[in-house]
């Protein structure tokens, strides 16, 4: 180490695919890395072709490429938390598993990204059961959405007042906590629901922000937990903070028009300096 070196940046890394259209994915969680202090870096996982209307095509990156970035990173630069995000095939899925297993990050925020905003599917059918037996139990967190949740439970999820039992189904299918993101039920309140094995359950309740401009949600809010629980911050402080930056993110870029569809948050409304660390 150089002498001179004095300090490090709360470092995170994104796994997870490539959105074209910048709203989501890993481009979204470099944007909230940055925006709140911290390095980001990333292992793409599978590019897309994607805009504000859909997804067009999918590209899975094979999956020593995506080890060999993954090692790059950890080996050289190493990492403060890990946000994982779409793994797109079974391959792909037990090379993190891997690499999560060889590094062993303090901190894995794990968001199952299943469905986009739009609602084109984006895993295949035979990962869902790598992803619960493999990368469940080695995530800190997981944060499905109600349409993710519903395909892993193999369940329509409708009722707002069985949102914490059907966290608590999650739990039991192997993941250490778990946040069940209430944002796809109707209604002017959206809950979130989190659940640990050794904790009482907690929610969270915000006034509905009305906006077109919510593509990339789920990553933005993993992204921002994984950047707080690398700065030192527990998980439900981490949660907290998080859930208050994506909201900010998304008032203040309701008005924006960006693309045809479903638009980005705006995920620069009110940057943070970098965080230092000394060593």
């Amino acid at each position: 180490m150089n002498p001179t070196h004095t300090h490090r940046y709360a470092r995170v890394l994104t796994i997870a695919g490539s959105d074209s259209g910048g709203g989501a994915g890993i481009q979204a969680d470099l944007k909230t890395f940055a925006a709140l202090g911290c390095y980001g870096m990333s292992a793409i996982t599978a590019l897309t072709a994607q805009n504000t209307r859909g997804v067009q095509a999918i590209h899975a990156v094979p999956a020593a490429f995506l080890q060999a970035q993954i090692e790059s990173v950890m080996d050289d630069i190493g990492v403060d938390a890990v946000k994982i995000g779409m793994l797109h095939t079974p391959e792909v899925a037990r090379v993190v598993a891997w690499a999560l297993d060889r590094y062993q990050p303090a901190h894995v925020v794990f968001d199952p990204v299943m469905v986009a905003t739009s609602g084109d599917r984006l895993i295949a059918e035979d990962t869902l059961a790598v992803l619960v037996s493999e990368v469940f139990p080695r995530s800190s967190l997981i944060t499905p959405n109600l349409d993710e949740a519903a395909w892993l439970l193999g369940q329509a999820l409708t009722d707002p007042t069985a949102l914490q039992a059907r966290a608590h189904d999650l739990l039991a299918m192997g993941a250490r906590a778990v946040l069940l993101k209430g944002g796809h039920m109707p209604g002017a309140v959206v809950v979130d629901w989190l659940a640990r094995p050794d904790a009482q359950a907690l929610h969270w309740a915000s006034p509905r922000i009305e906006s077109a401009n919510v593509h990339g949600t789920g990553c933005t809010l993993s992204s921002a937990i994984a950047a707080h629980l690398a700065l030192g911050h527990g998980l439900e402080q981490a949660v907290t903070l998080a859930r208050a930056y994506v909201l900010q993110a998304i008032e203040s870029g309701a008005k924006v028009q960006t693309g045809q569809g479903h638009g980005p948050l705006n995920h620069g409304y009110a940057p943070h300096a970098s965080h230092l660390t000394v060593l």
